[in-house]
């Protein structure tokens, strides 16, 4: 939990005044480049954290040699808190960290401190859902990655067909509920779905990460591939503006206004095929018009003959 994670990177420095990125990483047991982001993030949040060049520079709180917390201004300490706060309604671990961070704090920032880490609730259940719990296997494959020892995978395939395989776990992306390891393989680097992943097991056997590999960046690269190949055909779609809203909701990245035609909005949407854009285009009837390609409308009209016939 990266949240745990900032509030003792913050402890550390507490108590040491000032720390490389590499005395980070082997304390928190992480990488020199993740040690890095998290100083940058604490930055970043407006804690008074700041780098100094040199043989014998590091980063260290603003107020050179002090060790505590009071360097802090009320502002500074609500930012720390609002960055923290709401990963203590799902991480006990983050919990406990804030609480240890409450007492180091001075006796006038606490109130406030307090209440912006309250300010925030995150609720990661769907509407009519219930909460997902994180998959065991994250939890393991989370601690691999930090003291980045290699993990024998069994991995369930499209087909169903499992493979089993040594990898070198990188990171871990949570994108919408839906986990996903980033690991090197003999075949280069690889993502792998967790839901797909029958066993993870350590080896014992520690591996070296790769030098300059930054999972944020790895994984943009990732996001932008994948919405490249969902974006193989364009279809340009006209609607009445008041309900462009709900389809760019619906859609997201692959629905964009580019334009009117006279009392209607000119779109763009995009998929990989014909059908899958007549698909996510039937349910609204005759309230749109496909312009083109053709290739598209005869889905939708193909689309049409089938529930008539079923239901006319």
């Amino acid at each position: 939990m990266r949240a745990d994670r900032l509030v003792a990177v913050l402890l550390l420095m507490q108590a040491r005044g000032r720390v490389t990125a590499a005395e980070v990483a082997a304390e928190l047991e992480i990488s020199v480049a993740t040690a890095r982001r998290d100083l940058e993030a604490l930055s970043t949040a407006g804690i008074p954290v700041y780098p100094q060049p040199g043989r014998h520079g590091g980063w260290q709180l603003v107020g050179g040699a002090r060790t505590d917390l009071t360097g802090l201004t009320a502002t500074e300490a609500q930012a720390l808190f609002l960055l923290v706060g709401p990963a203590a309604a799902v991480a006990p671990e983050a919990k406990a960290a804030l609480r240890k961070l409450v007492r180091a704090l001075p006796g006038t920032f606490r109130e406030d401190a307090e209440a912006a880490a309250e300010a925030v609730v995150i609720d990661p259940a769907r509407w009519g859902e219930h909460v997902q719990e994180r998959p065991e296997v994250v939890r393991r494959l989370q601690d691999a990655v930090v003291r980045r020892e290699r993990v024998r995978l069994v991995y369930s395939g499209r087909g169903r067909e499992t493979s089993e395989r040594v990898v070198d776990p990188l990171g871990l992306v949570d994108k919408d509920e839906v986990w996903y390891l980033m690991a090197w393989t003999t075949k280069g680097r690889r993502t792998f779905r967790i839901d797909r992943v029958v066993e993870a097991d350590g080896t014992g056997d520690s591996f070296e990460r790769p030098d300059g590999f930054d999972l944020s960046s790895a994984w943009a690269e990732i996001v932008a591939e994948m919405e490249q190949r969902r974006s193989g055909l364009t279809a340009t779609v006209l609607m009445e503006e008041r309900f462009v809203w709900v389809m760019q909701d619906r859609l997201g990245r692959n629905c964009e206004v580019v334009g009117t035609d006279g009392d209607r909005v000119r779109l763009e949407v995009t998929a990989p095929t014909p059908l899958m854009i007549a698909q996510h285009l039937a349910g609204w009837g005759g309230s749109i018009e496909v312009v083109d390609p053709p290739s598209v409308r005869a889905e939708l009209a193909r689309l049409g003959r089938e529930l008539t016939d079923r239901y006319a």
